[in-house]
């Protein structure tokens, strides 16, 4: 078998492993007794041992078998969680996601993990100080139950008698391979991956080791808890290819009693082999019985769970895609207008057919592309842990609008700059613990992550509640180190001095660190965030906090969008970003302060001129009595801009207006109208300061 075939869903599933022993360990930090917690971790380590193992990674699969001999303990409560324990096991991981990042770039996936396998082995062995409970009271089996013999030992017989009591569903199944199957253990390996994906595997017979080696003839045991029912656990382990056939029975206590004495009386001395048999088939009828009994009721009262059905799709071909329907929704929009030109009426019915299926085509298009924040923001927790912990700091992360979706090629880019922004408030921003309390705040900081859509663009927020930003401290580097002079700096307002920081080689640490403060960062995060079509900005005030916004465009290539026009020109505004229309007479306006306001809602908002930000010299809205408005929205902030004249909404495709006309103020592209013609997309967002 050529596995390279198999490399690229080894990877993306052993980071979607990793991710998820990551983020599991960190719950099961803060909930040390969740022996749940517990059962997932060691399902992604089993899964990700069998799948090294399968590829030829042997160095992956031992440590990754070191670690979940370790979690076997635990959660089998003959171990407790602690500081030593879940140490080791981070480190592990970090050498398991290095050997996966060195596969990625075409290495072997080799490493010295010596250290870490004898450090996991010595918990194991108990050669260190630690605390282990004692289970021989609290995991006794009941009399139905127990026995000295058997498949199962006394753990693994009281944790299926707890998940019986507690109304799971616990299958034994035996599963036979094809005589003609090439690789066993791959077989075996596909339908432990379907079993830890759906619950928990707690016996195999032959041992895991030895079926992951092919060190078995054609058949296998296993006892399962499921989330699934008989049924649909049948099928599915049918469905793999290469398996002959597959038995699953339904267990409850007095069947498990009888399949365990069954076994234990299979493997007593042989001298009385004509009274054991006998009563061994009997044993086995009953339980059959009673078995099928179970399924039945079992197929009655148990809900069919969902099963995953994914694809990962090249992100190359969804760009292609994205174009091509761009292409189609131009020539849409041209037939629109023609139809409404030539007033047929079968071509307006076909041609409004084809519109409503292009729009459920397009909704398609659009969420494919899209992939929540989540997956960049799910690798920030372990990170603030480190880094709080390395420099002896207490910082909770609070992530918030970690559902909010974006466009996927911004998504793997926004990752190193928000890494840079976090370290940045952990060792600039956060006070150490002595410093916060002589300080009146509390003794652990707080950093907000938070995301959200605002119109065609989405917002990421970092914000912390720290010392602040020294801008006497700031000023006084950048005149020493000629980014401003001490002309230029007497004209700078608070916020002028807060963006000195991105400047290239600005740094205001005392001391360079391995977090932050080597002067070649904040000046990198702008340029990245730039090179997306974005921008940063940062707010802080001193002794409270600062707070870093990112814009990003979502960079559809198709929005809703309602056209207007000035003039003898058209404009299109984003439809997210448009609040509701209106018109208001000349006398609403207000003066404030030398600026145009109107009542809205009960609040007062800026009244904005659109002709005047765009110059626009064929409109002067001086000249009407009353003018029609667009209300518009970022965040909690509102605005209102005053236009021509409605055209109405349609579906626009977006156009770059290319490496010669960027960072025009308020213009975030183009698009190309039915009859031909160029429209400007208004940016909502550049209109509200």
């Amino acid at each position: 078998m050529d596995m390279n075939a198999y490399l690229s869903m080894f990877i993306d599933e052993s980071n979607d492993h990793l991710q998820a022993l990551n983020e599991n360990l960190l719950r099961l930090e803060s909930e040390p007794e969740d022996l749940s917690i517990v059962q997932s971790i060691f399902r992604s380590a089993h899964t990700l041992k069998g799948m090294s193992a399968t590829m030829g990674y042997e160095d992956l699969a031992s440590l990754t078998h070191e670690m979940e001999n370790v979690l076997d303990l635990v959660r089998n409560s003959k171990l407790k969680m602690d500081e030593f324990i879940f140490d080791t096991l981070f480190k592990g991981l970090d050498a398991l996601e290095s050997m996966v990042q060195d596969i990625v770039g075409g290495g072997t996936g080799k490493a010295d993990v010596t250290a870490i396998v004898a450090s996991l082995q010595s918990i194991v062995k108990g050669d260190y100080k630690t605390a282990v409970a004692s289970t021989a009271a609290s995991s006794a089996p009941s009399a139905s139950v127990q026995q000295t013999g058997g498949i199962l030992d006394e753990f693994q017989t009281s944790v299926i008698q707890q998940s019986i009591d507690s109304g799971h569903n616990v299958y034994y199944i035996e599963v036979e391979i094809r005589e003609d199957c090439v690789l066993k253990g791959v077989r075996a390996y596909m339908v432990f991956d379907l079993l830890g994906k759906n619950g928990d595997i707690v016996k195999s017979e032959p041992s895991v080791t030895d079926l992951e080696q092919e060190k078995f003839d054609r058949s296998f045991s296993v006892f399962t808890i499921s989330t699934l029912s008989q049924q649909e656990l049948e099928a599915q382990i049918a469905a793999i290819s290469e398996i002959e056939k597959v038995t699953v029975a339904l267990l409850d206590l007095e069947s498990l009693a009888m399949l365990n004495n069954a076994a234990a009386k299979e493997q007593a001395p042989a001298a009385a082999p004509a009274q054991a048999e006998p009563q061994s088939e009997a044993a086995k009828e009953e339980a059959g019985k009673q078995v099928s009994a179970a399924r039945t009721q079992a197929a009655a009262s148990s809900a069919p769970a969902a099963v995953s059905r994914t694809i990962r799709v090249d992100i190359d071909r969804l760009d292609a895609l994205m174009n091509l329907f761009s292409e189609l929704l131009i020539d849409r929009v041209r037939l629109e207008q023609l139809s409404s030109e030539i007033r047929r009426n079968d071509l307006t019915e076909t041609v409004e057919h084809m519109t409503r299926v292009s729009s459920d085509l397009q909704n398609i298009v659009l969420k494919l592309r899209m992939v929540p924040v989540d997956s960049v923001f799910n690798r920030f927790p372990r990170m603030i842990r480190d880094l709080a912990k390395s420099l002896d700091k207490k910082i909770d992360l609070v992530i918030t609008g970690a559902d909010t979706e974006l466009d996927r090629t911004v998504i793997d880019e926004i990752g190193d700059p928000l890494v840079h922004l976090l370290r940045n408030s952990v060792d600039h921003g956060i006070e150490t613990t002595q410093e916060r309390i002589a300080a009146g705040k509390p003794e652990t900081g707080t950093i907000n992550l938070r995301a959200y859509h605002s119109g065609n663009h989405v917002f990421i927020e970092v914000e912390e509640d720290g010392r602040g930003i020294n801008r006497e401290k700031v000023l006084k580097t950048a005149i020493k180190n000629g980014v401003v002079t001490e002309d230029q700096a007497k004209q700078l307002s608070d916020e002028d001095i807060n963006m000195l920081i991105f400047a290239p080689g600005f740094s205001t640490a005392d001391k360079i660190s391995d977090i932050s403060g080597r002067g070649v960062g904040l000046d990198v995060v702008r340029s990245k965030i730039t090179s997306l079509g974005g921008n940063v900005t940062v707010d802080s005030a001193l002794g409270r906090g600062t707070k870093f916004a990112v814009q990003l465009p979502l960079t559809l290539s198709i929005i809703s969008a309602m056209l207007i026009k000035l003039g003898s020109e058209k404009y299109a505004i984003p439809l997210t970003s448009i609040v509701e229309t209106g018109i208001i007479q000349k006398d609403q306006i207000l003066n404030v302060h030398g600026n145009r306001m109107i009542h809205f809602r009960n609040a007062v908002i800026p009244l904005v001129s659109l002709s005047k930000v765009l110059d626009s010299p064929d409109f002067n809205e001086q000249s009407e009595s009353e003018t029609e408005i667009v209300v518009i929205r970022k965040g909690d902030k509102w605005a209102a801009i005053t236009v021509d004249e409605f055209i109405g909404q349609s579906e626009i495709v977006l156009k770059s207006l290319g490496k010669y006309l960027t960072n025009i103020e308020a213009i975030s592209g183009a698009t190309i109208l039915g009859d031909g013609q160029v429209a400007l997309i208004i940016d909502p967002n550049a209109l509200i300061k």
